[in-house]
Order: C-alpha cells, then sequence, then structure tokens
C-alpha cells in the first residue's frame, strides 16, 4: 500500500527546497498586500507533507532489508560518480526524526518570531537546513555527502546571522562558518585521498573495502585522521568547539534544530564511516581522547554560564563527546540510539528556555525564580526534558547510556567512568537551570510571565508526549539492552543522584547567598572563560598567523612592489636622460645606429678577435 512512498523517499528533500522557492517572492517584499506570514505557511505545509511521506515509508520498508537507488551523475575517463539513495528503517526513521523536530521548530517560530518581517527569509533558510539534513541521512555517498555539509555549514551562517544589524550575531555566523571550514577543508582532503584507494564513494562498498584493505599505517592514520576533521567541527569537539556557543546569537526556532539534529549530521557521516575508521587504531584513541576531552570539559564549562543558552551549547557538546567515544568502541548502534533520544530530549530543553527567553528578555539565570507558579507546563516540560536527558529511569536516556555503559565497561573503566562523570554533570547542569528557573523566590523579571502563546507551549507539549512514550518506542523497535548490567546500570542511576541532589540542594536552599561562587574563584572563572581557549587561540595560533601575515605583507612591500617600482623609476630615468639627446639631425641618428651596430659586432665578434689575437701572438 505504501510501496510507492519507500521508493520515492528521494522526494523528501526537494519538498524543504520547494517550500524554500515558494517563500522566495515575500522575501524582498515583491509581495507585499498580504505581509510576510504566507511563506511561513507554505513552508509548514510541505514541511508537514514530508513528515507524512517520510511516515508512509517508514511502514513500508519495516521489517525489510536495505534497498538502494543510484543515480548517475558523472562519467569522464575513469571516474564515475553517482548519487546512491539508501532506503532503510533507520535511514527512513532519520528522515522522521527531523522532519518532525523541523515542523515542531517552524510551528514555534509562528509565536517567536510574532513581530519579526524577516519571516520569508527566516523559513527559507530553516528549509534550506531541513533539505540538506534530509539529503543526508538517506544519502549513501561520502562524495554526496560532503556537499551537503558545505550547504548545512552555509545554512548554519545565514541562520546565525540572521539578526545581521546586531554585532555579536555577525562574529558569531563568522566564527561559526570559519571553525566549520577547517573541519570540512581537512575532510574535503580525505574525501579526495578515499577515492584512489578504495575505488568507490559508496558507504556499503567501502565497507566491504575496509574489511579487506591492507594500507600503510601512516596511510591509514593520515586518511582516517582527515575524515574525523569535519565531525569534529560539525560536532563541535575540542579544538573546534568554540562556535556553538557563540551561535546562541541567532534565533531559539533554528537553535532547537541546531542544538538536537543538525550537530548530529556530523555524528551521522561518524557512524557512516566507521569502518573506514577501524583501519587506524591510532584514529579511535584520537577520537576517544577527543571525546572525552570534550564531554568532560564542557560539562564543566556548563555548571559554570550564567547565560542559559550558552549552558545548554556546552551540554550538547558533551553528549557529542559522547558519540565519539561510542563510535571509537565500535557501538554504531548505541550511537545512533543515544542521538534519537538526546535529540528528543534536548529539543524540549530548548523549546522551554526558548519559551521563557522569549517572554522575559533576559539569557540571565540570575535573574530568574519562582517561575513554578506562573508556568507549571514548561516546569513539567522542562522536567520531563531533563529526566530523560540523563540516566533516570524508566526515561529513554537512561536506556541509551545504559546500553553503552554496558560495552565500555568490558572496553575499559576508564571510559566507563568517564560517561558516569559526564552524566553527573550534565544532571548537576540541568537540574541547577530548573532550580534557578522555577525554584526560589519570585523576582522582578518573573514577576508577570505567564505561559507563552499556543504556538509556543503546543510543540513543547508534543515533543513532552514523545519524550514520554520514547522507551515504549525503543522496547518496539528492540533497541532495549538486551541484557541490563545491573552494575552499570546503578552506577548511572547514581551517578544521576550526584549530580541532582547537590544541585538541588545549593540552589533550592534559602540560606546559600546566589549567584553561587565556588572556590578558588580563579577555578570557577577558568571554567567560566571555556578554558580560556579563545585566549589561548589568541597567543598561539592567531598570533602566528599574524607574524606570518606581517612578514608577508613586508615582503609584498619593499620586495615585490619594490622590484617592481624600481624597474619603473629606472625606465622613467632613462626615458628623462635620454631625452636630451634628441637632436632632430638625421646625421646624428644614423651616426647613433653605425655605433650601435659597431658596438654589438664587437661584443659578438669578441670571441673570435681574442682568438686572433691568441694566433699572432
Amino acid at each position: 500500500m505504501f510501496e510507492s512512498f519507500s521508493q520515492t523517499i528521494w522526494l523528501v528533500p526537494l519538498y524543504a527546497l520547494a517550500g524554500a522557492l515558494l517563500a522566495l517572492p515575500w522575501s524582498p517584499g515583491i509581495i507585499r498586500q498580504t505581509g510576510p506570514r504566507p511563506a511561513g505557511y507554505l513552508n509548514l505545509i510541505m514541511t508537514c507533507w514530508a513528515f507524512l511521506h517520510s511516515l508512509f515509508a517508514l511502514l513500508a520498508v519495516w521489517g525489510r532489508p536495505p534497498q538502494s537507488i543510484a543515480f548517475n551523475w558523472l562519467n569522464a575517463a575513469d571516474l564515475s560518480i553517482s548519487l546512491d539513495v539508501q532506503i532503510s528503517a533507520v535511514n527512513i526513521g532519520a528522515l522522521l526524526l527531523i522532519t518532525g523536530l523541523n515542523l515542531a521548530a517552524q510551528v514555534y517560530a509562528i509565536a517567536y518570531l510574532e513581530m519579526d518581517w524577516g519571516w520569508a527569509r527566516f523559513y527559507s533558510l530553516v528549509a534550506l537546513f531541513e533539505g540538506g539534513m534530509c539529503a543526508l541521512v538517506i544519502c549513501n555517498s561520502l562524495f554526496f555527502s560532503y556537499c551537503v555539509l558545505e550547504v548545512l555549514t552555509l545554512g548554519t551562517y545565514l541562520l546565525i546571522g540572521f539578526w545581521f544589524n546586531q554585532s555579536l550575531v555577525v562574529t558569531g555566523a563568522r566564527d561559526a562558518f570559519l571553525t566549520k571550514r577547517i573541519g570540512d577543508l581537512i575532510l574535503l582532503m580525505g574525501v579526495v585521498a578515499l577515492l584512489p584507494l578504495a575505488g568507490t564513494w559508496n558507504f556499503d562498498q567501502l565497507a566491504q573495502w575496509a574489511a579487506t584493505a591492507n594500507l600503510n599505517p601512516n596511510v591509514a592514520n593520515l586518511l582516517c585522521l582527515a575524515l574525523i576533521a569535519g565531525p569534529m567541527g560539525k560536532c563541535a569537539q575540542f579544538p573546534l568547539h568554540l562556535w556553538l556557543d557563540e551561535a546562541m546569537e541567532g534565533p531559539m526556532p533554528a537553535t532547537i534544530l541546531r542544538n538536537t539534529v543538525v550537530v548530529s549530521t556530523g555524528a551521522w557521516l561518524l557512524v557512516k564511516l566507521e569502518p573506514v575508521l577501524q583501519l587506524s587504531p591510532l584514529t579511535l584513541q584520537v577520537m576517544i581522547i577527543v571525546g572525552s576531552v570534550t564531554a568532560i570539559g564542557a560539562g564543566l564549562i556548563a555548571i559554570a554560564q550564567i547565560d542559559v543558552k550558552r549552558s545548554l551549547s556546552y551540554s550538547v557538546s558533551a553528549y557529542m563527546g559522547l558519540i565519539f567515544i561510542a563510535v571509537a568502541t565500535g557501538q554504531t548502534e548505541t550511537a545512533l540510539v543515544l542521538l534519537f533520544t538526546y535529540a528528543i530530549a534536548m529539543s524540549l530543553l530548548v523549546m522551554v528556555v526558548g519559551n521563557i527567553v522569549w517572554n522575559n528578555i533576559s539569557q540571565d539565570l540570575s535573574q530568574y525564580g519562582g517561575l513554578w507558579s506562573r508556568r507549571p507546563v514548561s516546569g513539567i516540560c522542562y522536567l520531563v526534558g531533563a529526566a530523560s536527558l540523563v540516566a533516570l529511569p524508566p526515561f529513554g536516556g537512561f536506556w541509551s547510556l545504559a546500553r553503552m555503559g554496558d560495552r565500555l565497561a568490558e572496553v575499559s573503566g576508564l571510559l566507563l567512568l568517564v560517561l558516569l562523570l559526564v552524566n553527573a554533570l550534565t544532571a548537576f547542569s540541568v537540574t541547577r537551570e530548573f532550580c534557578v528557573f522555577f525554584g526560589g523566590k519570585i523576582k522582578p523579571m518573573t514577576l508577570r510571565s505567564p505561559e507563552a502563546l499556543w504556538p509556543l507551549v503546543i510543540p513543547m507539549t508534543v515533543t513532552m508526549g514523545f519524550a514520554l512514550h520514547l522507551p515504549i518506542l525503543l522496547a518496539q523497535w528492540h533497541l532495549l539492552p538486551s541484557n541490563l548490567n545491573l552494575g552499570v546500570a546503578f552506577l548511572l542511576v547514581l551517578s544521576t543522584a550526584g549530580g541532582v541532589i547537590p544541585a538541588a540542594y545549593i540552589y533550592l536552599n534559602e540560606n546559600i547567598s546566589k549567584p553561587i561562587v565556588f572556590q578558588p574563584k580563579a577555578l570557577q572563572d577558568f571554567f567560566a572563560n571555556d578554558l580560556y581557549t579563545a585566549k589561548l587561540y589568541k597567543v598561539t595560533i592567531v598570533f602566528v598567523v599574524g607574524l606570518i601575515s606581517q612578514i608577508i605583507n613586508w615582503i609584498d612591500t619593499f620586495l615585490v612592489d619594490g622590484i617592481v617600482n624600481l624597474v619603473g623609476l629606472a625606465t622613467v630615468f632613462g626615458g628623462q636622460s635620454l631625452k636630451y639627446n634628441v637632436s632632430g639631425q638625421t646625421q646624428f641618428y644614423f651616426l647613433s645606429i653605425i655605433l650601435g651596430v659597431a658596438l654589438i659586432g664587437i661584443i659578438i665578434c669578441w670571441p673570435l678577435l681574442a682568438q686572433i689575437s691568441l694566433v699572432f701572438s
């Protein structure tokens, strides 16, 4: 019945792009009579249809083996590039998640951007995001996956810079674009280098090649390190992590997507490349180190932030670090389950925070308090989102983290400790935010803070329903751990309690003065300022690049330009000097020609004259 939907699944990315094109007439104001709202409604309709198409396609492919569709794109000499599309329950499930969250974000934007006249531009850019992400998850080609990632990088830049008349917005958009470009450029080197070695960019064929490949260790290391550079930038991993907190300057509906599914695109590519990455043990170690450092560091930084959006952004980096660890230890299916539960939980948290910030016009946590009596729906939604994010049974996050912890306990006790620590830090962070927002006494900023408009509340409550049903969905899809390790599960719950209880005690205790200043103060400042990473870059990379640019500028100014200017001056000087020898007499010109010819003849015949003089001597 639904077979046609699965065979035409490649149309799903085109729905979003069609919505973007339909919205264009409203962007420059060609259509003025209706206002900008129809542009948003058109995109909503297209996203809704993409969601339904994905749902029907999932019903068609459920329980069936993956299928592939190939569209030939280029044939030249020995180079053949085709656009490969994979049709499987995993891919279409990812489509359903992307289109569903896009639909929620677009409904959310109806109220969030109620007074903004940039609807057409915003919804077109969100459609670009949606189309790019949908194309990525069904694409089975590394080359075209890279092309789509470039589109997403552009979309990130444009959406962060949506309110481009603000200086911080411009800076955040620029830094995000340049930081991602570093990873993308290195990834491109790996993509190009992989083709001569494997002879294909198809992910399935790459997995088959990697199973029997016998590469030089140095070649394998360089290749795989290049391939993980792009996901490091996309997932905001150390040292390419600074862009994500600056990206919070963009509109909150875009943040819902960026903090959930957009950052997950890098993790998706990482999962697809996992068989190739297994060729380099060094790369796997680097992934574990990068993921561990980012997860723990970002968790500590999140606790020290007073800007709630920045705090959430660092929690995003922390969970992406766990994805890196999962892929490095061969847990690709667990990584996908963790991405799924994380996306639902984080989207709910971002919606609640955006709801509050939209109404109270402040991101400073120290200005909030007592919202539970004013916003009970938001409070319940935040509790469900926080519980679904950390390891708290029976919510979805517990099962994904328990599954990961079970495997890490077999691989390395140290990695299990990293997982427990990150879970505890995340639990502390989200509990701190909840207690500051909804606990304590009412403050002047929250005196009048009713529940927001229905387009903000409905996506929250619907997402909360999905979050509550995550365990049921995981059970229906046979994604729960087959054998639950009770010891690991107990440690995870204990680590959650180790984060929740201290945070609740500190931030709900009226006897403790607020804001909290941890001792020593220098340590808190160290984490609040992102481990001074920006300053470290300034005195190292930025300083070296600046010094090199100054040297090149000196060479260009005094050597290159100097030589050119010297030639020009010599020409001018020669012309000015010779003009006085122009007498206008033909005899003088003839004499000059004879003397010149004679001089040239002497120069040419000089070796012969020298030999003649030797003969006569």
